[in-house]
């Protein structure tokens, strides 16, 4: 049900506000980055369950990543906001950089001969070891969407003259969220699962966090900017 999973995209969101908090506090974007980081090699990980989201109303189907991915879009706005446009797209690139460099560790750590006693290596592999197609899917959206994002952001920044926030928020996020199901969900799963119910699904599961988290865009504001 729709309350149910409210309560979650919320908890999720809100690992923002140390973010900001930390980035008032010192001047720095390192809580942001590194919270950036973590969200996106953690839905790099379990992107490899498609789970069911019952809206009541009607049912949909994504990625289990799709909740703590689509809070992504609100920390680069964060970033983009408080440090700008460039720094953002300093944090998109080093967060690429450590998806590249987990895929190797996870690869090193699946290519390791596992001990005689150790019966698991086929479900390890399986589950960590996420196919390549879907690896390069991933990381193609994400450059695509994430850098789009930021480049938006920054436009209609400037078009209003810093004003009406929820408009940069959401302009900027919704359509780089469009692009980045779009992009994945063909490369990586085109001849395999038909694509317009997976694309339908994490598309509207996306939207629905990114129009919650306009408020929690507003609250990020007022702790970067509270004196």
């Amino acid at each position: 049900m729709l309350l149910q999973i409210l309560p979650w995209i919320m908890a999720i969101t809100a690992f923002s506000f140390f973010g900001s908090w930390y980035a008032r506090r010192y001047d720095r974007v390192d809580a942001l980055v590194g919270l950036y980081v973590a969200f996106v090699l953690i839905s790099n990980i379990v992107a490899y369950k498609i789970a069911t989201f019952d809206l009541g109303f009607t049912t949909f189907y994504a990625t289990s990543a799709t909740l703590v991915f689509a809070v992504t879009f609100l920390l680069t706005d964060i970033v983009n906001e408080k440090f700008g446009r460039k720094e953002t797209q300093k944090m998109i690139f080093i967060t690429f950089i450590t998806q590249v460099a987990v895929a190797f560790f996870i690869w090193l750590a699946i290519s390791l001969q596992p001990a005689p006693f150790w019966p698991d290596q086929e479900n390890f592999a399986k589950i960590i070891g996420y196919t390549p197609r879907i690896m390069f899917a991933s990381w193609v959206a994400f450059l695509v969407s994430e850098n789009i994002d930021a480049y938006i952001f920054d436009w209609f920044k400037k078009l209003t003259k810093g004003r009406h926030l929820w408009m940069r928020n959401a302009f900027s996020s919704l359509p780089a969220m469009a692009l980045d199901t779009v992009i994945f969900v063909i490369i990586a799963f085109a001849g395999v699962q038909e694509l317009i119910p997976l694309i339908t699904g994490i598309l509207v599961i996306k939207w629905l966090v990114g129009i919650i988290d306009i408020p929690f865009m507003y609250l990020n504001r007022m702790i970067l900017y509270r004196k």
